[in-house]
């Protein structure tokens, strides 16, 4: 099998198991472990493979002290604040609309860049960051009585305040990684972010009724560790070693099918018109904000 082959089998693979990730989480939290408390095994087990994965490296360049600030910010944008609502906000929210509000980080990313980084925006740019956010908002504010939420609205909020953080850290990483091995950089910003997770969701951690779980209980907490987190970021990092970013970022747009598809099945949520409408607007705007083609 050619490497580009294996490169997009496993951006393909990395993106199932995200999409596979949102109905799992909502098995798992609250009703077996609250949400903060998911979040410290994650990064526990998570920076201990990476650094296993570091040592066995034995990358030539060492971490500059002066890029440690740097690195604290990112652990923060990318991984505490980021994991923290995520998990919050899906234990809350439909594991559709969590994964439809993940697909407007672009979105958010092209704002950001705008403010911070002074990329021009074309007009194809201005009518997807309006059709996008047009989306988001027709999705937080559509009223569902069905499904596996208990508070959409505010999981909704929390969705997209994880996609803005998130885009915050794709900025501000960008540097490091043109000056660090890609693992170097996630092994340090995991590592980072644990600094605030594990303060955060300690006690909730402590206090899960672990003596109570099933073998399918820890099974599933494995996939959210194993799976949607570590394995899913090696894979990420194997296809961008040997793709280009547009081709690797692409695969993000099946996230919500299989998200919906798993959703529907597992969880009973409804693929309603007003998700449909939504959901058209928002890969819409994806759309035109990365196609640099159109409308200069």
């Amino acid at each position: 099998m050619q490497t580009k082959t294996k490169a997009h089998l496993a951006v393909l693979g990395a993106n199932l198991i995200f999409g596979v990730n949102f109905s799992v989480v909502k098995y798992i939290t609250p009703a077996l472990i609250k949400p903060f408390g998911l979040n410290v095994i994650r990064v526990i087990v998570t920076t201990a493979l990476f650094w296993l994965m570091l040592w066995w490296e034995k990358p030539e360049k060492k971490l500059q002290k002066k890029d440690l600030p740097l690195f604290l910010l990112c652990g923060l944008t990318g991984v505490a604040v980021n994991q923290l609502l995520f998990i919050k906000g899906l234990s809350m929210t439909y594991s559709t609309h969590g994964a439809l509000l993940m697909l407007s980080t672009p979105i958010v990313i092209t704002i950001v860049a705008f403010f911070f980084l002074k990329e021009m925006l074309s007009i194809g740019r201005i009518a997807g960051l309006l059709l996008g956010i047009g989306g988001a908002v027709v999705l937080i504010l559509s009223k569902e009585q069905s499904g596996s939420g208990s508070n959409v609205l505010l999981g909704d909020l929390f969705i997209i305040t994880n996609a803005i953080s998130y885009s915050f850290y794709f900025v501000l990483v960008k540097p490091l990684i043109l000056k660090y091995s890609p693992l170097q950089v996630i092994t340090w910003v995991f590592t980072m972010g644990s600094v605030f997770i594990i303060p955060v969701g300690w006690q909730e951690f402590v206090t899960a009724p672990w003596a109570t779980f099933t073998p399918m209980n820890f099974t599933a907490i494995a996939f959210v560790v194993l799976g949607a987190t570590f394995l899913a970021y090696l894979f990420n990092i194997y296809g961008l070693h040997h793709l280009n970013a547009s081709a690797t970022g692409a695969y993000i747009y099946l996230q919500p099918i299989f998200a919906t598809a798993v959703a529907m099945i597992f969880l009973d949520e409804p693929f309603t018109w007003l998700k449909g409408i939504s959901a058209i607007m928002i890969f819409a705007g994806v759309y035109l904000v990365n196609n640099k083609r159109h409308f200069k």
